[in-house]
């Protein structure tokens, strides 16, 4: 046994070695002219301020970007004079966008246990974005909670007709803090999305939801809900934190009535933009590799980390290209998506324009986790790809960034090319806090860190040009359906 366990040990060794050399073999695969080129992209980013003048011009100089909006489509156009200026064959890219405004939302409850007569006790919400109106007085209602969808279907139609309900789902802050802030919002958001359709269907007059966030600012999070068929359509709200326990407790005691309105609108749809760029490439100039982020932006705060800054590292990848004067193979894109908070428009739109050149979309990359440190690159491609990449990570290890690993799943605005069987890429960052601001009116520019920008601008400048410049193939991901968001 202790024989047979020696072998093993000496075979794991021998397997783990050849493996290494073979890592490392992948590792220097990459002509020299092209490494020392991906160190200049990695050196001139981190000394650059570009991605931050575009990031504040966005955010303070014409603020939330809601689609729809004229800050929107001004934004737009923004960005496609400032490729211009950089050289790059700019076009915009017509999709049309829905135009949801917030309108008025007020809370607050006046029946519950303990109180001062006479008074009321003012409740912290948001509207969730697609939510209809209250009627223009209001209504007031008993507030029944729940922790899940189960605790609600046991209430049943009694206990639940003509109530507001309260889903209490709470964010997992100890899993973000450990750095998996996406496992946690991915946890709790469900019922955002259609909680107000489980509400409904129980005779439900209204649907709250606990703030999708890690925040105990008394901040609501904002985020768009969705109506589906089968039920009546109810209003829907996001209370803080702080707000959703509150109603926890004071339900615990007795009964509890709230005075709620929102007079949000639906107008008509509007047509707004893809910002479309491409640096042509110098030898197979019909091959794309694109560069992303969204333009749009919810009401509440100037969209600094959603998703302002994936858009600015997106024209900086370009920018550094320009200044270095250096000539990738393939053809750089530079997208700035419409409409990915209300609906994933552009990121559609995109893909049906360009459906027919699907296999000419060597690969897509999005930035749209904010712009927290950069551990390395995800990969939604077959793993036999990481090998090829291999050498710009090591570029980036000087950063911290040296990870690469694969992923099933993309950011929204490409998951529609990875359907079409586009091999897509995104930074691995730092989201330990995003979601304490994420959809928020907290989501300004302050909320950036300058060197971590900078960093994730040489995250998708080396990880675009490393692409571009290829010597081999990427494997493509065999096509599927598009995701439902």
């Amino acid at each position: 046994m202790k024989f047979f366990s020696r072998v093993c040990f000496i075979i794991f060794l021998l397997a783990g070695s050849a493996l290494a050399q073979r890592n490392r073999q992948a590792a220097t695969a990459y002509p020299p002219q092209l490494t020392a080129e991906l160190k200049q992209l990695e050196e001139a980013a981190l000394k650059s301020e570009y991605a931050w003048d575009q990031l504040a011009h966005l955010t303070n100089n014409i603020g939330p970007r809601p689609a729809g909006s004229a800050q929107a489509n001004h934004a737009a156009q923004y960005v496609a004079a400032e490729l211009r200026k950089l050289g790059l064959e700019v076009r915009l890219e017509k999709v049309t966008v829905p135009h949801w405004v917030r309108g008025e939302e007020t809370a607050a409850l006046t029946e519950f246990p303990g109180m001062a007569p006479g008074t009321t006790q003012k409740i912290v919400l948001t509207a969730l974005g697609g939510s209809v109106a209250t009627p223009a007085q209001g209504l007031t209602a008993e507030v029944v909670v729940v922790n899940n969808f189960d605790e609600l279907a046991a209430l049943g139609h009694d206990k639940v007709a003509g109530k507001i309900v309260l889903f209490n789902a709470k964010f997992d802050k100890q899993l973000a803090a450990m750095g998996h802030g996406g496992q946690a919002y991915g946890e709790a958001v469900i019922y955002r999305a259609i909680g107000a359709n489980a509400a409904a269907k129980l005779g439900a007059v209204a649907a709250l939801i606990r703030s999708v966030g890690g925040t105990d600012y008394r901040l609501p999070h904002t985020g768009m809900m969705q109506y589906l068929s089968d039920a009546p359509q109810i209003p829907g709200a996001a209370v803080t934190a702080e707000d959703a326990d509150l109603l926890a407790y004071l339900v615990r005691q007795g009964s509890v009535r709230m005075h709620l309105t929102l007079t949000p609108q639906m107008l008509a749809d509007v047509d707004s933009y893809n910002v479309v760029a491409d640096l042509k490439g110098s030898e197979q100039p019909d091959q794309v590799v694109i560069v992303s982020g969204h333009l749009d932006s919810w009401d509440l705060g100037t969209g600094a980390i959603d998703d302002g800054a994936g858009v600015a590292v997106a024209m900086q990848a370009a920018q550094l290209i320009k200044q270095l004067g250096l000539k990738p193979r393939r053809t750089i894109r530079v997208i700035a998506w419409m409409n990915e908070e209300f609906g994933v428009s552009g990121g559609h739109a995109y893909a049906a324009a360009h459906k027919d050149e699907a296999g000419k979309h060597f690969a897509a990359i999005e930035s749209d986790l904010g712009a927290g440190h950069p551990a390395g690159i995800s990969m939604a491609a077959p793993p036999a790809s990481l090998q090829l990449l291999r050498p710009a990570a090591q570029v980036l290890q000087a950063i911290g960034a040296p990870i690469l690993q694969t992923t099933e799943f993309t950011e929204t605005d490409i998951d529609p090319l990875l359907s079409l069987g586009v091999p897509c890429f995104g930074p691995i960052q730092d989201d330990r806090f995003y979601f304490n601001y994420h959809h928020t009116a907290a989501d300004t520019l302050d909320k950036v860190v300058p060197r971590e920008l900078q960093e994730n601008a040489a995250v998708m400048a080396v990880l675009a040009y490393a692409l571009s410049n290829l010597p081999g193939e990427l494997q493509r991901p065999a096509p599927k359906p598009p995701r439902a968001f």
